[in-house]
């Protein structure tokens, strides 16, 4: 009878373990995709502040068409990349870059530089910009508690077999670490 009760304990303990380890995965799993979801609304973002942007830079610097063009040729892209974390980070740096040329173009007018909705846009861009940065470092610090949990004993011999793959950090690329050159 004794030895009876003491397999059903460790029984009881291992089925625990087991829930207990498959419920962190899930925790874990579902944390990436929150974070990676708000890297999404923030990228949408500034995708969606653009265009507005780009209206009231138009009336300032007309002749600065190939700047403008760029801005709205690396939003297009970063609307339609492929919703992985290497992809949308290439948009990213894309058109974090054409920003940077476009912020970089007000210096040289200064009724645009003095402009209300400008400023106003100017400034919902650079808060959304921290934000995207926020979401960026909350996601990849989802991304290495997961990958470690998955990694790591005794989940691993849970996850592996049920499919948990390792996910892939939202990198910036060498371009994006580096200032753009601006002329004029």
């Amino acid at each position: 009878m004794f030895f009876v009760i003491v397999l059903l304990l460790i029984a009881v303990v291992i089925v625990g373990g087991g829930i207990a380890l498959y419920n962190g995965l899930i925790r874990s799993k579902n944390q990436v995709e929150n974070a990676w979801s708000q890297i999404d609304v923030q990228l949408k973002r500034r995708i969606d502040l653009i265009p507005n942007l780009i209206d009231t830079v138009k009336g300032y610097a007309a002749h600065e068409r190939e700047t403008l063009e760029a801005v709205v040729s690396a939003r297009n892209m970063a609307m339609q990349a492929p919703d992985t974390p290497h992809q949308q980070a290439a948009a990213d740096n894309m058109l974090t870059g054409a920003l940077g040329k476009l912020f970089a173009l007000s210096e040289s007018y200064p009724d645009l530089k003095a402009n209300q909705n400008f400023l106003a846009l100017q400034e919902e861009l650079t808060a959304t910009e921290g934000r995207v940065a926020y979401a960026r470092q909350f996601y990849n610090d989802s991304v290495l508690a997961y990958n470690n949990k998955i990694e790591s004993v005794p989940s691993m011999f849970l996850a592996k077999p049920m499919g948990y793959q390792p996910r892939e950090y939202f990198e910036a690329d060498e371009a994006a670490r580096t200032a753009p050159n601006v002329e004029f």
